[in-house]
C-alpha cells in the first residue's frame, strides 16, 4: 500500500508595506524625533546634571526623607481618610452626572443635535485641570473638603461621560432591537437593551477613576481643598522633611490598598 503524497501547501508571502506607507511612517516618526530634539533647550534638559550635583540642601532633604517621623501618625491617617472620602464622593457624584451625559453623547442613542453640544460640554470639563476648578470652588465655597469634592466631580464627570459614551457606541445591537420589537419605547430600550451590556464596563471605569481621584485629592489639598495634601504642603513649607516622608508613606500605603481592593472588585465584575 503506497502512501499518497499530500500536495505541498503554499506559504503565503510576508505582508509588504507600500512605498506610500513607508513615507508616512518616516514623516510621522521623523517628526516626533525632530520635535524631541528641537525641544531639548525649551525644557532645559541640558541641565539635568544638576540633579546629580551634590549640595547641602539635597543631602539634608534625602537624609530626613530616610528617617520618617510618625509621631503624628493619627492625624496623618485621619487626613488620609478624609482624602479618600473626598475622592469617593467626587467619583460618586461624577458617575451620577456621567451616566446621562454619556448616554446623550452616544451617536447610536441620541440625535446629532444632542450629541454635539453634549460632547462640547464633556470636552470643556475634561480640558480644565482639576487644580484650576479647585481654585474656583475654593473661592466660591471657601477652604475645605467641599471644594475638593466639587472639583473632582466636574473633572471626572467629563472623563467618565466620554468613556461611558464610547462603551454605549460599541454595544451589540441585537438586544436593543429585540426590546424594540416588543413595541417598547426609547427609555425601555436603554434600560433593558443598553444598560445590562455596559454596566460592568461602566463600573470598571468608575473604579479606575476612583483610584486616580484618590491621588488627585491629595494634590488638591495643596490649594486648601482639604485632605492630607494640606498637611503635606504645610510640612514642606516648614522644611519638616521627616514628616513629609511619613505622609508620603501613608499616601502610598492607602493608594496601594485602594488599588488592590479595586482590582478585586473588577475581577468579580468582568
Amino acid at each position: 500500500m503506497t502512501a499518497v503524497a499530500s500536495p505541498a501547501v503554499a506559504i503565503p508571502a510576508a505582508p509588504k508595506k507600500s512605498a506610500l506607507a513607508w513615507v508616512a511612517d518616516v514623516l510621522v516618526w521623523g517628526g516626533v524625533a525632530a520635535v524631541l530634539l528641537y525641544s531639548i533647550d525649551a525644557v532645559d534638559l541640558g541641565n539635568i546634571s544638576r540633579l546629580f550635583a551634590g549640595n547641602d540642601s539635597t543631602q539634608l532633604f534625602v537624609h530626613d526623607l530616610l528617617r520618617p517621623d510618625f509621631s503624628d501618625w493619627k492625624m496623618f491617617v485621619a487626613k488620609m481618610w478624609e482624602t479618600v472620602q473626598i475622592a469617593l464622593w467626587g467619583t460618586f457624584l461624577a458617575v451620577i452626572l456621567g451616566i446621562p451625559l454619556g448616554l446623550a453623547a452616544a451617536r447610536n442613542i441620541a440625535p446629532v443635535w444632542v450629541v454635539t453640544p453634549v460632547r462640547w460640554i464633556m470636552n470643556l470639563l475634561r480640558s480644565v485641570p482639576d487644580l484650576v476648578i479647585g481654585l474656583l470652588f475654593v473661592t466660591a465655597v471657601g477652604l475645605g473638603p467641599l471644594a475638593g469634592v466639587l472639583a473632582i466631580t466636574l473633572n471626572t464627570a467629563g472623563v467618565l461621560a466620554k468613556l461611558f459614551s464610547e462603551a454605549v457606541e460599541s454595544i451589540d445591537k441585537g438586544p436593543v432591537e429585540g426590546v424594540r420589537a416588543t413595541g417598547a419605547g426609547k427609555l425601555h430600550e436603554i434600560v433593558w437593551g443598553v444598560l445590562p451590556q455596559v454596566a460592568p464596563l461602566w463600573t470598571s471605569f468608575a473604579l479606575y477613576r476612583f483610584e486616580s481621584n484618590s491621588r488627585s485629592a491629595t494634590v488638591l489639598g495643596l490649594i486648601g481643598a482639604g485632605g492630607i495634601g494640606q498637611v503635606l504642603f504645610d510640612s514642606m513649607n516648614a522644611f519638616d522633611f521627616r514628616a513629609v516622608s511619613a505622609i508620603v508613606i501613608v499616601v502610598v500605603v492607602a493608594v496601594t490598598l485602594i488599588d488592590t481592593l479595586s482590582q478585586v472588585m473588577r475581577r468579580r465584575l468582568l
